[in-house]
């Protein structure tokens, strides 16, 4: 039996009430092994982005059950989702969610601020160097986000994103917001993540990006459409 860090069993989510009520999600069945690198993908309104909030333990499934790293998160309060999302989860926005008055350092040392291991500050200024360091930052600790490109300022949460050392990576349209040239950088650290053993679930509505995954998930009308590693998957032909 493999070893899967992610269990969706029969996730439905449903927004509003009686005759306002809509299916985001109706029933998705769905797992991710250890050191997989999947990408979701679907057009508009497909139910993508609730599938990553509900991975992502930013939203709770109606119904279902969803296990991770072995625990069922979907009947947590959320003050233990905040917790889960803190020791298991490294999140990669595409608007990169990065603080602007804070430096490229202090924006990768704020996870560690709600780390419930004893980390003091020369220990949290060591680990987010380290982590700014292996994607290539070394020389711009000390720049605030305004002082660096769309691709540094990805590279940057990206680092964040590592620093608790999560055992799962989610990377929500990771390249949305960058150039071509800025995207395969990012995508080449993220492969670099990969080979690394890093389990990576990728939201992308860009073919050639989900096409760097090592599967693809296609979700259409709140359902998973097709699961496929090649150009036979239908979604890689959809557009956002």
């Amino acid at each position: 039996m493999r070893n899967h860090l992610i269990e969706l069993m029969g996730i439905t989510k449903i927004y509003g009430v009686d005759d306002a009520a809509v299916h985001a999600l109706d029933g998705v069945v769905a797992s991710v092994g250890r050191g997989e690198f999947v990408a979701i993908m679907g057009p508009s309104g497909s139910g993508k982005s609730t599938l990553m909030n509900i991975i992502g333990c930013l939203d709770r499934p109606t119904a279902g059950s969803y296990n991770l790293d072995g625990r069922d998160v979907s009947r947590m309060n959320k003050n233990e989702l905040a917790e889960v999302r803190n020791e298991k989860l490294g999140f990669i926005f595409q608007s990169f969610n990065l603080l602007p008055r804070l430096s490229a350092l202090s924006n990768v040392m704020l996870p560690m601020l709600y780390n419930a291991a004893d980390v003091n500050d020369e220990q949290a200024t060591e680990r987010a160097t380290a982590s700014l360091t292996a994607v290539g930052l070394e020389d711009r600790l000390h720049h605030r986000p305004s002082q660096l490109s769309g691709g540094q300022q990805q590279r940057v949460a990206i680092a964040r994103a590592l620093v608790n050392h999560p055992p799962l990576i989610l990377a929500d349209e990771p390249t949305g917001n960058l150039d071509s040239k800025s995207s395969m950088e990012i995508m080449g650290i993220l492969h670099g993540l990969h080979k690394n053993g890093a389990t990576i679930v990728m939201v992308t509505h860009e073919a050639d990006i989900a096409a760097h995954a090592g599967r693809v998930i296609c979700v259409k009308d709140g359902r998973i459409l097709s699961e496929g590693r090649d150009g036979s998957n239908p979604c890689l032909g959809l557009q956002k």
